[in-house]
């Protein structure tokens, strides 16, 4: 059986997405804070963990840094809160889906998922790497990925200085060529998209590292 971890803001009331999630055949736990998650997460084989966004901020980002490569994370956002979802995908998640939930849009989401997850790593795409500053393409050996001109602008200037922590301010001037405003989410926008590609065409998102409180970095 399929084992789902459902981490909601409060338990007191009857969760009806859990309730839809066992009809389908799934097996729910439901908790609703970070301590409780955590102790499941390391005694429980889990296909992914589906994270309210309400759950206090803290929370959720440990959660999203400790959990297993192999064990998904959907956040479940308030649809009127572009700027929730983009966080949520900069601190890790893999998806995410506005409220109310749709339960068959969740279970196609949770195949494709699953199907990522599973799917074995070239692991010596490293050794090679090219750029096509036409197309906009990366190669990496036998795997290509198409970005925009400013997706991959941003990739290539990171990928030059791998290892090195490049600071929000200075891509947002070398790259987008506009200073970096206090409510600008459009960086933060572009490396979102940029990672959800690498993980659609079997790459590590964590090719682009988040330094928090800093900027990016690009690992191998």
């Amino acid at each position: 059986m399929n084992n789902i971890l459902l981490i909601e803001h409060s338990l007191s009331d009857k969760s009806d997405l859990g309730q839809q999630l066992s009809e389908q055949g799934y097996s729910v736990h439901r908790v609703n804070n970070a301590f409780d998650a955590l102790v499941y997460m390391e005694t429980t084989q889990l296909e992914a963990i589906l994270l309210d966004y309400s759950v206090p901020k803290m929370d959720s980002f440990w959660l999203l840094v400790t959990r297993k490569p192999s064990t998904a994370i959907i956040v479940l956002a308030d649809s009127r809160c572009e700027l929730e979802r983009i966080n949520a995908l900069e601190l890790g998640a893999d998806d995410y889906l506005a409220k109310p939930i749709n339960i068959r849009e969740l279970q196609l989401r949770l195949n494709v998922l699953h199907r990522r997850l599973q799917a074995p790593m070239n692991d010596n795409f490293n050794h090679d790497i090219s750029f096509d500053d036409t197309s906009y393409t990366i190669r990496f050996a036998e795997k290509s990925l198409v970005l925009t001109q400013t997706e991959y602008s941003l990739f290539k200037y990171l990928f030059d200085r791998q290892g090195e922590v490049i600071t929000k301010q200075e891509l947002q001037r070398r790259v987008l060529h506009k200073e970096l405003g206090r409510f600008d989410r459009n960086l933060d926008m572009h490396i979102s998209n940029t990672r959800r590609k690498l993980v659609k065409r079997n790459l590590p998102r964590e090719l682009i590292n988040t330094v928090r409180g800093q900027g990016y970095s690009f690992n191998f």
